[in-house]
């Protein structure tokens, strides 16, 4: 008896919780596919993604498509492997046909010819066996050319293992917490020096120096607003609640947001998750978490020293 096989279709339900602008730009990179021809697959008619699939080949692809956000289904498919010969538990319309001294006939599968039963029609000429089996072959790659997409014939893999790439000088993309300090610290860092030279420069020559000053406010303050958008997007919040920062009290409590609260860990509506933390990120996260702890400790201690001093 041959193995079972199994065929996947799609009509367009979501899993519980999923956005549908998430699930078709899920879906669009999954399968690398045009956006609009994902979008065809949710106008709520069953299409069929794969078929002639192993049940575990099938069990793979629900897995990746629910992990995607889309509620597809297996559908166990009529084996291809059906025999026409007779069997002794089920006679055939020949045997009766051959009791009554009547010859069987047969229609040809390609043109629809009725004639006596024969390996070849005399219609067509084809070869009915071999015709037969040409059709079965072609069944897969007809069906995938009846879907909106050419995606069934992609290897498919879990989206949950694709991480998005780090984009520095632009606020597309996403970036957790551990990264949004590192980032942050270091370009505070960046402008302890530069500040340094800045002062220089406007002693030297005001002009000059003054022209420095407003390049490099406009570089460092587009860097951190690209760096607040990122750490934005990996919580699944609009850029534009970065202006939060210029409300009175507001804006302080929410920096604090962005350093705290963790990031979706799958995929949202700005793109896949950040990529892992490299082993340098980690290193200056904890090395910038000591120096900030030991500043505030040494500004809340630093005073009551001074005042035990003066006495």
């Amino acid at each position: 008896m041959s193995e079972a096989r199994f065929k996947v279709l799609f009509s367009g339900e979501l899993v519980p919780g999923a956005q549908l602008e998430v699930v078709q730009a899920n879906l669009a990179r999954l399968f690398k596919a045009d956006p609009a021809r994902i979008a065809a697959l949710f106008s709520g008619k069953p299409v069929e993604i794969k078929r002639g699939l192993s049940e575990a080949q099938a069990e793979h692809y629900l897995k990746a498509l629910h992990q995607a956000g889309a509620n597809a289904r297996k559908v166990a498919e009529l084996s291809t492997s059906l025999s026409l010969q007779l069997t002794d538990d089920h006679p055939a319309a020949q045997t009766s046909a051959h009791a009554a001294g009547q010859a069987p006939r047969m229609t040809c599968p390609k043109c629809g010819h009725q004639q006596t039963q024969t390996k070849e029609c005399s219609a067509c000429g084809i070869i009915i066996d071999k015709y037969l089996a040409r059709q079965t072959a072609l069944a897969p790659s007809a069906a995938a050319a009846a879907t909106p997409y050419a995606t069934p014939q992609a290897k498919i893999s879990a989206p949950s293992a694709e991480f998005d790439t780090l984009k520095v000088f632009t606020s597309d993309g996403r970036i957790g917490r551990m990264r949004y300090w590192v980032w942050s610290a270091t370009l505070l860092t960046c402008l302890l020096p530069a500040a340094l030279a800045l002062v220089m420069a406007i002693k030297s020559s005001p002009l000059i120096g003054g022209l420095l000053s407003v390049a490099a406010v406009l570089v460092f303050g587009a860097m951190s607003l690209i760096i607040s958008i990122k750490r934005l997007h990996d919580l699944g919040w609009s850029g534009w609640l970065w202006l939060l920062n210029f409300v009175p009290v507001l804006g302080s409590f929410f920096s604090l947001i962005l350093l705290i609260l963790p990031g979706n860990s799958g995929p949202n509506q700005f793109g896949p998750p950040p990529p892992e933390n490299s082993p340098i990120v980690k290193i200056l996260f904890w090395l910038w978490l000591v120096l900030a702890s030991l500043g505030i400790v040494a500004a809340i201690m630093l005073p009551g020293a001074l005042g035990l001093l003066t006495d």
